[in-house]
């Protein structure tokens, strides 16, 4: 193994010199300057972001503990772009109530270690990289999610999310080393082909998948999620709904059609319960939400369970299908956390009745959420649509056309509870409503570079086709 091999971890090498480069600028930048550690860390990501589109090769490390294709550089590079789009949006927040409590640097830190954690997730070759990372990428969340620790609700949200992740942790590792137990091996490769079906490796995969499914949000593991995300920081709660789920869908979609092929009479039964389940208890929820982190919680907790119509398919048109929905998702769901995150430091209001009268005092605002709901709802012409009938087509491919139509009945259900919000802000004159007011650069460019998301994968729709073709290596 010689230097140039090491460039396969490019993404993981320049997110550790960028950590060290701003633990640096914390000793020697001075306290009345701490703001300008804000500009410069949305600057070396965006870097980093644009380095990540330059091609990589395939490759194996460390004796197969680490590999990438260029399906995991090219999921790599999704996560980045939301993790960029979620700085943006932060910056404001960060500046005015953080970096005078001189927590700045920290915040990229632990978002940038868990980012880092889910590289080595999605590259991992064996358990151990796997588990390694999982852990990376959970603990680091955790304390974002307690970060105003002036508000008793965050450093509940913290606890709950740390206890949670140790129990669900605790749980996967356990599945595994029944895994271990029965195949005498943690390689991925290896495993393929020794593991057998028997009543202990059945029930290591009904452990493992636990594990993963809290991650994911998927019911019954669902319960931290919306107590979470109301009370961690925004920025933390658009993070776990988009990236955290993101890389852990990747992964258990890598393990189900690679590592457990041969017990997917088992899974697809599993998924098939968990996917009804999901959908129906995170939109009937939703149903009753006020505070739109709550709201925006079980809306995610839904489309979690509309994911698993591709993941449901077994093969290739459903890993792609399955990448498109999340790239879909990221954008479109950071679009509507943008926008409670402009208006929640703004004037301090998360409820959705604060939004009545909206769209007379800030229409841009108010059209970048109706765009936003709109595409997680699945209406045309936005990317959502597309998204959603890509999962749909999967799932109808492999002949489930009863789960099919029970996913179209929840779209109609959640297409009810997002008209709410619209309703609220379009149709409805608030007593008090939300006065005009204006924010500034770096969230305007985060809010433009999701609306652009939203329209050009609903316009422009070629990169399925690319994304097809890349799934084709882990397969």
């Amino acid at each position: 193994m010689d230097f140039s091999s090491f460039l396969l971890m490019r993404h993981e090498l320049i997110l550790l010199v960028i950590i060290l480069l701003l633990i640096v600028a914390e000793i020697f930048i001075p306290q009345h300057k701490k703001g300008s550690i804000v500009h410069l860390a949305i600057f070396l990501f965006g870097i980093h972001t644009a380095v990540g589109f330059l091609g990589m090769g395939d490759g194996v490390l460390f004796g197969g503990m680490f590999r990438t294709t260029g399906m995991i550089h090219f999921f790599k590079n999704v996560l980045n772009v939301g993790v960029f789009i979620i700085l943006l949006q932060s910056a404001d927040w960060l500046q005015e109530k953080i970096v005078a409590q001189h927590k700045g640097t920290e915040f990229f830190v632990l978002m940038f270690s868990s980012l880092l954690g889910m590289y080595f997730m999605i590259s991992s070759g064996d358990f151990l990289m796997f588990y390694l990372g999982l852990e990376l990428s959970t603990l680091p969340v955790a304390a974002l999610a307690a970060y105003e620790t002036s508000k008793r609700i965050s450093s509940e949200a913290g606890v709950k999310l740390i206890l949670s992740a140790a129990l669900a942790s605790g749980v996967s590792l356990f599945g595994i080393s029944m895994l271990y137990a029965t195949s005498g091996s943690i390689y991925f490769s290896e495993m393929a082909e020794m593991i057998s079906v028997n009543n202990l490796t059945i029930l290591g995969l009904i452990l493992f998948f636990t594990g993963l499914a809290f991650k994911i949000s998927l019911v019954p593991f669902h319960f931290w999620t919306a107590d979470v995300y109301e009370g961690a920081p925004i920025s933390v709660a658009s993070y776990l709904s988009v990236i955290s789920k993101g890389a852990a869908v990747f992964i258990l979609m890598i393990l189900l059609f690679t590592v457990f092929k041969p017990l997917m009479g088992i899974w697809e039964n599993m998924i098939y319960i968990v996917a009804l389940a999901t959908m129906f208890i995170g939109n009937l929820f939703a149903l009753r939400q006020q505070n739109m982190k709550r709201f925006l919680a079980f809306s995610s907790v839904a489309q979690a369970g509309f994911i698993l119509l591709g993941i449901i398919n077994g093969e290739q048109l459903g890993f792609a299908t399955v990448i498109y929905f999340v790239l879909v998702y990221i954008f479109s769901n950071l679009a509507a956390f943008g926008v409670v995150q402009a208006i929640s430091l703004q004037t301090g209001k998360e409820n959705i009745n604060d939004y009545e009268g909206l769209y007379r005092t800030n229409p841009k605002l108010s059209l970048v959420m109706m765009l936003a709901l709109f595409s997680l709802a699945g209406i045309p012409p936005v990317a959502g649509f597309f998204g959603k009938f890509f999962l749909f087509t999967a799932a109808a491919s492999k002949g489930y056309y009863l789960l099919v139509f029970l996913a179209v009945v929840n779209v109609t259900i959640s297409l009810y509870y997002y008209l709410l919000v619209i309703r609220a802000m379009f149709l409805r004159k608030g007593e008090n409503p939300i006065a005009f007011f204006t924010s500034k650069l770096y969230m305007r460019l985060g809010l433009v570079l999701t609306v652009l998301g939203i329209i050009v994968l609903g316009v422009y729709s070629p990169l399925y086709d690319y994304i097809f073709e890349l799934s084709k290596g882990l397969m």
